[in-house]
């Protein structure tokens, strides 16, 4: 089967970003699928390119770059601009690159333009991937407020479900959230997955003189208003008050709110407070198995209930349990195998506090995390869900 799959994010190990798409088209190339993705630089990718449309292959993939650079901290219309000229790029590659099923992974919802064009123009059986439910989460968070694009966004996203043959959503809040607005839609779930052998072999840890093991929370990923990093901030603020400056909460990444959180650490003399800038997944590998626990804060919003990141998943296959703030089916999963926390998307005190009681229950934490390897093992291994959403195209499409 030739697999034509249009995402715009796509990220090696090397790099600092989900490796979902790397490891899932590896895993149909090693069955003897052919799989050309068409993506663009992202700055947490390890892709480089010196041409504007440069050919790759990582893998036995076969990665079509697509030299226009996306930065969470580009100002909004400049990131809206991103998406547009990928999508537009892209249509090319949907209109002639050979294809028996065609692959859209959204947000952004703009990706869906090349899918569609494959599908109406071509007749091209089109899988909708929705990582998030764009355009609801971005409207719900304020960042596009402009009716007529609103009207306009919404209408995209409807036609890009009702075109397609399968909907692969990234969690069971999105899976059930598109079944209720489009009924009729065949919908499957097929959560982000982990790398086990990464993650789950004992790694280098590498605190920097800074950090002890087992005395910190570490955060990875995005530093910014969707992520609730100021929470963060604030809790922190909150250790350093109650005078517990022996623990710590490490930040790892990039993003817009990076350069004034630094601006606190040095304006307060924070030392509870430590940020490090992007590093290879490997390498963070020793930092998160040494962690007291793994933080995936999110803004408390209803559409941010159904997201499915990286790093919930990355966390528990190294073994370590998980805070989180949302009131979806994370929460859930947490209480039913009792593998983490949820708290309060408001209130700092409640996680500074939270971390100041675990530091004495340090058994509990390994339980925990024994548990958490075990569970990541069996339900969000990369090859299993990578067959599993295989499947779904397959039955799909026949």
């Amino acid at each position: 089967m030739k697999i034509l799959y249009f995402y715009q994010y796509y990220a090696t190990p090397k790099g600092s970003w989900g490796t979902r798409v790397h490891e899932f088209a590896q895993e149909w190339a090693k069955q003897g699928h052919q799989v050309q993705v068409v993506t663009s630089i992202y700055s947490k990718s390890d892709l480089k390119a010196k041409r504007f449309i440069e050919h790759q292959n990582f893998e036995g993939v076969d990665v079509t770059i697509i030299n226009v650079r996306i930065d969470n901290k580009q100002p909004f219309l400049k990131r809206i601009y991103t998406f547009l000229a990928y999508a537009v790029c892209s249509v090319w590659f949907a209109l002639t690159a050979k294809a028996d099923v065609v692959i859209a992974s959204s947000g952004p919802i703009t990706v869906g333009i090349p899918g569609l064009v494959a599908r109406y123009l071509r007749g091209k059986k089109l899988i909708f991937e929705a990582r998030d439910l764009w355009p609801e989460g971005a409207i719900e968070l304020g960042l596009i407020k402009n009716q007529f694009f609103q009207k306009i966004a919404y209408a995209l996203e409807a036609r890009c479900y009702k075109a397609s043959s399968l909907v692969v959503a990234l969690s069971i809040g999105m899976k059930q959230n598109i079944e209720r607005r489009f009924p009729g839609t065949r919908v499957i779930d097929v959560t982000n997955a982990a790398n086990i052998p990464l993650f789950s072999q004992t790694a280098a840890f590498e605190g920097r003189g800074l950090l002890v093991p087992r005395k910190y929370a570490i955060y990875t990923g995005n530093i910014g208003q969707v992520n609730n990093s100021l929470w963060l901030l604030e809790a922190a603020k909150v250790l350093q008050a109650k005078g517990r400056t022996d623990l710590k909460i490490l930040l790892v990444g990039e993003g817009q709110q990076r350069e004034l959180i630094d601006a606190e650490i040095q304006k307060q003399n924070l030392q509870t407070l430590v940020i490090w800038g992007l590093m290879p997944k490997k390498n963070l590998v020793g930092l998160i198995q040494n962690a007291m626990v793994s933080l995936v804060p999110l803004k408390g919003t209803p559409v941010l209930d159904t997201s499915s990141p990286n790093k919930f998943f990355e966390s528990l296959a190294a073994g370590v349990p998980v805070i989180q703030n949302t009131q979806g089916w994370m929460k859930d999963f947490l209480i039913q195998h009792e593998v983490g926390f949820t708290l309060d998307p408001n209130d700092p005190v409640q996680l500074a506090q939270k971390i100041i009681d675990l530091d004495t229950q340090q058994d509990k934490l390994e339980e925990m995390g024994t548990r958490a390897k075990v569970l990541a093992a069996q339900l969000f291994d990369k090859d299993y869900l990578a067959q599993k959403m295989l499947d779904g195209i397959t039955q799909a499409i026949q």
